[in-house]
């Protein structure tokens, strides 16, 4: 067992080699388990009698230690929150149970190996595996982060398909090659017939090789239809404690109306400012008397165009408990409920207020609200900063004065592949990304963020035009490019022309239709199984 204790190690340092932000290096998730692979099949092979346990060890094993490696800045962002001790437990959710649903992937095709052949248990396995990616960002304690097809996001030029796919298509493409080179080895070990190990080589060369081969053509060939529309970002780098504490929303606004006046031109249709940039919290029905948003106003007299997306912490105030979230207030004997929103202001009394619909689980909401309500008491204590945000049920498009379509996507958000096509279904032209990520510290995180942003804009084929309050912000082309992009912890503005596309790509107009397919897939294996104990327990 010490060798394949040492295999699964080997894996999870290659799993982590080779995700973002290293650079150059994603490949390596294509031979990433083979280790893995060959350590479950020493112990098939062997005469241990607790083999199942000892193929869940080395699982657990080798996915714990990935993505606590990966991850590790969680812990930094939950605690800017609230106490280490709370922190703590809710970092477990992404450290360890990712780790536990990847592992029961890997335990489930051992099982499949004992009633079907060994080609159905890895169709099992991959059904399994992308049946709990996408578990993994429906359900309330949704964190996608660690998707596979997530670690091209460095590597862009390689998965320019992704338009047609999404992330589940690199996913796909990671378990199979993976699988396929493993039986080359085993093949080459064993002595394979030389017309079927010639066959294999050729059917695993063409399904790594012609991924690669069609996504540079892509890459190297795709043209943007030329609608530009001048667009300013503003990163402020305002320390996140600052922001809630010290400095005063008004400040605050300032330093963002100087910033943007400083690139600013006559045609600029949108300036973006990151998420809770307008950090007062302000009640949405009166906003329009709200200092701020006077201030905003005489800012942009001086665009006709012009329009500002911002994020901002506002509330609304219910007279009954109009929604799930909604709290009572006992000195006004009212509900309400607090919001990480986005807002569009222009040149005009029209307000439209988006609703964070993604929230973190734990710092935002309560995973399970119902069944656990007796946790509220606890996130309370936090007054509005953890688990008690309001949200809406799908995303809004914000249009601007001249008829152009924003995708106002929240930080944690742009995680979501179907979420932001949905965005582009109801004529979103851009992706803006707005996230605070300053609580993170500089750490992977941030780098990270910013990659997987890359991976939106090919899937819609989009420009990307994100405002992060310590950085790092960037425009990103249609083919997933970062033309520009600031530093870290500094304040910055970029302003660039960027090609509104009207255009809907495959993955848009269908969405994950690989995870739904693989997740009746994978219900149909574990029917396989429920049936074979069945048989088994009653012969």
């Amino acid at each position: 067992m010490k060798k394949n204790y040492q295999l699964a190690l080997l894996s999870a340092f290659l799993l982590w080699l080779a995700w973002p932000p290293i650079p150059f290096t994603a490949l390596i998730l294509l031979v990433a388990l083979i280790p893995l692979f060959q350590a479950a099949e020493n112990i098939i092979q062997s005469d241990e009698k607790k083999k199942g346990k000892l193929i869940w060890r080395i699982a657990i094993i080798c996915f714990f230690i990935w993505n606590t490696a990966s991850i590790y800045w969680v812990f930094n962002s939950l605690n800017a929150v609230m106490p280490a001790w709370l922190a703590i437990i809710i970092a477990q959710i992404p450290f360890f149970l990712a780790a536990i649903l990847m592992a029961l992937s890997f335990w489930l095709y051992f099982q499949l190996r004992k009633v079907t052949s060994k080609v159905w248990s890895y169709v099992g396995f991959i059904c399994l595996w992308i049946g709990y990616e996408y578990l993994h960002q429906t359900w309330d304690l949704a964190f996608p982060w660690m998707n596979l097809g997530n670690g091209f996001a460095e590597s862009h030029y390689l998965i320019q398909w992704y338009e047609y796919t999404g992330v589940y298509g690199g996913t796909l493409w990671i378990l199979l090659s993976n699988i396929l080179l493993f039986e080359n080895r085993i093949a080459i070990k064993n002595r394979l017939e030389k017309a079927k190990k010639i066959k294999l080589q050729g059917i695993t060369a063409a399904f790594i090789l012609l991924p690669i081969m069609f996504s540079l053509l892509i890459y190297l060939n795709y043209e943007e239809r030329v609608n530009p529309a001048n667009v300013v970002v503003v990163q402020p780098n305002i320390d996140p404690y600052e922001k809630f504490g010290s400095l005063s929303s008004s400040d605050q606004v300032e330093k963002l109306i100087k910033l943007s006046e400083s690139v600013g031109q006559a045609n600029t249709e949108f300036f973006i400012w990151p998420e809770t940039a307008i950090s007062k919290g302000t009640e949405e029905k009166t906003f329009r008397g709200d200092p701020n948003f006077i201030r905003i106003q005489d800012f942009l007299v001086n665009y006709k165009n012009g329009n500002l997306l911002s994020g901002i912490e506002s509330y609304s105030i219910y007279d009954t408990a109009k929604t799930e979230t909604a709290r009572y207030d006992n000195k006004s004997g009212t509900y309400f409920d607090v919001f990480n929103a986005a807002v569009l202001i222009e040149n005009s009394a029209k307000l439209q207020f988006y609703h964070k619909s993604k929230l973190v689980p734990g710092v935002e909401q309560t995973p399970f609200s119902n069944s656990l309500s007796f946790l509220k008491p606890v996130f309370s204590a936090f007054g509005g900063s953890s688990g008690s945000y309001g949200k809406q049920s799908e995303p809004s498009v914000f249009y601007s004065q001249s008829g152009i379509g924003a995708a106002a996507v929240i930080c944690y958000e742009s995680i979501w592949s179907e979420y932001v096509a949905d965005y582009i279904k109801k004529d979103a032209q851009f992706i803006a990304i707005i996230t605070n990520d300053g609580w993170w510290g500089n750490t992977s995180g941030k780098d990270q963020h910013l990659q997987y942003a890359k991976l939106r804009a090919i899937e819609t084929r989009r420009w990307v035009a994100r405002a992060a309050n310590t950085g790092i912000s960037a425009f990103i082309d249609q083919r997933g490019t970062i033309v520009q992009r600031t530093k870290w912890w500094m304040p910055g503005t970029l302003k660039q022309d960027i090609n509104l596309n009207e255009e809907l790509t495959f993955y848009v107009k269908h969405g994950d239709y690989i995870a739904k397919s693989a997740s009746l897939g994978s219900v149909a294996f574990l029917i396989l199984l429920l049936i074979s104990i069945f048989k088994k327990n009653n012969k």
